[in-house]
């Protein structure tokens, strides 16, 4: 995707092969800056610290860190090790798991001195498929865009479709296009008008730093929504459809994402407004299927919570306290929104109803 008209992606093998570069999405959206995972340990803390996140680019993080670690000790022992360190940094996502052991498994079966090649090739090639993932998602997403558009009232014609989302499923979640927005960037670039509510998505801000930061970068028409204005928008017509993403989809489509889907999920379904939800097959957990009772929900720093980052007057980026002193905070990452609430599920394959049908219909193969 486009950053002030030069395209990246959001990771990269660099030249020589020792080291993988990142965007720090931490400093985003007031500094735009790469770093170098040179070590397993800096990607795993890469991944715990989000300086990269995102459910697919953590996976393919992940799959890099292996390798990393495998140019210092390819032997079993600093594999299985390098594998539990990384594993454990996000516990909500699949998708890292689901990396690691496809990683794992093409190395295991391999003398000592191919290994580090080996698995540089593999998170290449997961990170090639995410590319075409999302690419296809974004082309199912644009054809159910297209139809909302269509069916429009005649006074309506004419007008952008609005899109609300929560938190970032762009392409900076991703390694290029992203899930839920990629419907948006294919519809802004087949010319279809689209205009986005982005809800700012506390406690850390994804949607008001990446996501606006992202479609300003596409020239995507946007509006930054305080998280509690969606239901209000909703009400008064203002809202054509919800496509958000997903960390970890179970069997049965219920879909676990950022911390507030749940609520947008019950405003839209009150509203009669499609609520869709947008992921590739690596993201479908297909040993859970109740995902309020069988899905790890990440409880972060409080500090997330207590605390918020941005640009100062001086220009420098900084955090100041928002709570007072000695209050307690709780901050669970992400929340599960039942698959009776989704009007859909977006793959790369097509779209599916969310049930276990649905997914089944379109991944036959699986047991």
């Amino acid at each position: 995707m486009n950053i002030d008209g030069k395209a990246w992606r959001t990771i990269w093998l660099e030249p020589g092969g020792r080291s993988v570069g990142v965007i720090d999405q931490t400093l985003l959206p007031h500094r735009f800056t790469t770093r170098s995972l040179t070590s397993c340990d800096e990607a795993a803390e890469a991944i715990c610290t989000m300086v990269v996140r995102g459910a697919p680019l953590i996976g393919v993080t992940g799959a890099y860190g292996l390798m990393l670690a495998l140019q210092a000790d390819p032997g079993d022992g600093a594999l299985e090790a390098a594998f539990a360190q990384l594993d454990a940094t996000r516990p909500t996502a699949i998708n890292l798991r689901w990396a690691l052991e496809r990683v794992r498994d093409r190395v295991r079966p391999l003398p000592p001195e191919q290994r580090a090649a080996a698995a540089g090739a593999e998170a290449a090639a997961i990170a090639e498929e995410d590319v075409a993932m999302c690419a296809a998602i974004g082309e199912h997403g644009l054809g159910l865009l297209q139809e909302l558009a269509a069916v429009r009232p005649a006074e309506r014609q004419g007008e952008p479709l609005n899109v609300l989302t929560h938190c970032n499923a762009g392409w900076i979640a991703t390694v290029d296009w992203g899930t839920a927005l990629a419907p948006i960037y294919k519809a802004h670039r087949a010319g279809l008008k689209v205009h986005v509510w982005v809800d700012e998505t506390r406690p850390r801000n994804q949607g008001a730093s990446l996501t606006a930061w992202e479609l300003g970068r596409e020239g995507v028409p946007h509006t930054v929504i305080a998280d509690n204005a969606g239901g209000h928008l909703m009400q008064h017509g203002r809202v054509d459809a919800v496509i958000v993403g997903t960390d970890r989809t179970t069997r049965s489509g219920d879909v676990c994402n950022k911390i507030g889907t749940y609520l947008k999920a019950l405003a839209a379904h009150d509203n009669g407004v499609p609520f869709y939800v947008a992921l590739p097959a690596s993201t479908i957990d297909w040993s859970t299927s109740d995902g309020v009772a069988e899905i790890p929900i990440e409880a972060r720093s409080a500090r997330e919570l207590t605390h918020i980052q941005g640009l100062g007057a001086d220009g420098a980026i900084t955090a100041v306290r928002l709570t007072p002193e000695g209050s307690e905070a709780f901050n669970p990452a992400f929340d599960v929104t039942p698959a009776r609430l989704v009007t859909a599920l977006i793959t790369e394959r097509g779209v599916a109803p969310a049930s276990e049908a649905g997914l089944r219909g379109l991944y036959g193969e699986r047991p």
